[in-house]
């Protein structure tokens, strides 16, 4: 299969190294570029990209709006594009809500060639990317602005999972990849991706990314956990 990819960045440079790169690769594609998220949101309508890769401060409609507009309008179709988000880290102060807005994940403006590949395979297979040291710096940085929308409905929600459940959550609010968690726990990875879809459904989750962000939310984890 190839992964069509729409790339969304407001600097054509940046655009054109990107497509160099993912060019190169056998299964993917790039269908095509917007510099802003109005010209992201049609061309996700025309195109139907596997994956978009989503820059953030932009010109006009930005990468949060662009990616809570492309979720939205693709929600009731069978075709359902995932959004990788790139950040500059220390400038886009707004990820997380990017991630509430419905991205798969996020990844740095200067990430390697090949994790950046690695990532958009990952997405469009339907996982998400929640790269452990990002995320332990952007959520120690964030989490006491996060809004508490779970606040109070967090605890009986918790209450439905297992303790191994509980503890596969805090692993995976870790940044742990499954074979991380498995080795951790002593179990095959085919137990712990039971146990995460346990999790996923129980707490009526999306992906890895809601999961992280419910945890810091609910307490489950706190800034400067993360070790």
């Amino acid at each position: 299969m190839t992964i069509r990819v729409l790339l969304v960045d407001d600097q054509p440079l940046l655009r054109t190294g990107f497509r160099l790169i993912l060019e190169a690769e056998p299964d993917i594609t790039v269908v095509g570029q917007a510099g802003d998220g109005k010209d992201a949101q049609e061309q996700t309508r025309a195109l139907l990209p596997d994956v978009v890769l989503m820059d953030i401060r932009m010109p006009g409609v930005d990468g949060i709006e662009a990616t809570r507009r492309i979720v939205r309008e693709a929600a009731p179709s069978a075709h359902v594009p995932k959004v990788l988000v790139l950040t500059t880290f220390d400038l886009d102060e707004y990820i997380v809500e990017a991630l509430r807005s419905g991205a798969s994940g996020f990844l740095l403006k200067d990430v390697p060639p090949d994790e950046l590949v690695q990532a958009i395979r990952v997405v469009a297979a339907g996982d998400a990317i929640v790269a452990p040291s990002v995320t332990r710096r952007l959520l120690d940085r964030f989490s006491a602005r996060l809004p508490s929308a779970y606040e109070q409905a967090a605890p009986a929600r918790l209450d439905r999972l297992t303790e191994r459940e509980l503890e596969v959550l805090r692993l995976i609010a870790k940044g742990m990849s499954n074979a991380e968690i498995a080795a951790k726990l002593v179990v095959s990875e085919t137990t712990v991706k039971t146990h995460v879809g346990n999790v996923l459904t129980k707490l009526g989750l999306r992906d890895r990314v809601q999961a992280v962000v419910l945890a810091y939310e609910t307490g489950l984890i706190t800034p400067g956990a993360i070790s």
